[in-house]
């Protein structure tokens, strides 16, 4: 069993996100939150490489991340017409993807697999909710079958939308990677307060930062050194303790000229901010 809180870091098997595990493993992350590789290296050939590199470095992948190649995240109403299962044109297709992905994630023996389900819609009886509802409780089923976990990240619906979202689908493998930059990059709420909401159901996090001012031509979707923006890491790692949450703190800064030395500085924060909220 891990101890709390071990340090992690977003990271791909061939998908060009995150870090790469040689920049993982100098770090001396012990975790990652691994986006899943293209879907033609997902074969048995591919888990057992990728299971004995992990193995070797002697780091645990806690959740398995679905993307899709198409997923537009260039501005906010691109995001809300292409991203997850929620598009209608591509969602059977990225159904039967994300029931791979359960299957890839479990073949390497990931207890959890994750994503940006895209915008669910606020009111319940639109005519997009309730499909929305059987595609989410399918992928359930199946995480269910590989004793598995279904994270749905936070940031495009507020808090309260999500709670509402959650229990129709009514499933209990169904749980929340709560993301506090997401919160105020949608503009879906303050982070803190959204924790009150959704507590009972985290299950993974990203430790991740943004501000609310943006700079001038500053695309809407960038983050910021982690302690350098607007989400207090300390209160939301203290709520996050409150909550009973001992799992992975897994860092997720994909925007940055200097992203070895950003995740560096991230991984020193979190350490700190254990030891002295932890006494570890």
């Amino acid at each position: 069993m891990m101890e709390p809180w071990p340090p992690g870091i977003f990271t791909s098997a061939g998908a060009g996100l995150g870090a790469g595990l040689e920049q993982v493993r100098a770090l001396g992350a012990t975790t990652v939150h691994l986006h899943a590789p293209h879907r033609d290296e997902r074969t048995p050939r591919h888990v057992e490489a990728l299971a004995r590199e992990f193995a070797n470095s002697r780091i645990a992948i806690t959740v398995v991340f679905a993307g899709f190649e198409d997923d537009d995240y260039s501005t906010v109403q691109r995001v809300e017409e292409s991203v997850g299962l929620v598009p209608e044109g591509t969602r059977q297709d990225r159904l039967e993807q994300t029931l791979e992905i359960a299957d890839f994630a479990h073949a390497l023996g990931v207890p959890a697999i994750g994503m940006h389900l895209g915008a669910l819609p606020g009111n319940p009886k639109a005519a997009q909710f309730e499909p929305l509802v059987e595609a989410t409780r399918a992928v359930c089923v199946r995480c269910a079958r590989n004793n598995q976990s279904f994270h749905l990240e936070t940031g495009q619906e507020t808090a309260a939308e999500l709670v509402v979202f959650i229990k129709a689908v009514g499933r209990p493998n169904l749980a929340v990677n709560f993301d506090p930059a997401n919160m105020i990059l949608y503009g879906a709420g303050d982070p803190l307060e959204a924790m009150d909401l959704l507590g009972p159901y985290i299950r993974s996090v990203h430790c991740k930062d943004a501000r609310y001012e943006r700079d001038a031509g500053q695309p809407w979707y960038e983050d910021c050194p982690l302690g350098e923006g607007d989400v207090d890491m300390e209160a939301f790692l203290r709520r996050l303790h409150s909550l009973g949450y001992t799992g992975a703190l897994t860092i997720e800064r994909e925007y940055s000229p200097d992203q070895a030395g950003d995740l560096g500085a991230a991984l020193n924060l979190l350490r700190e901010l254990r030891s002295k909220i932890l006494g570890m």
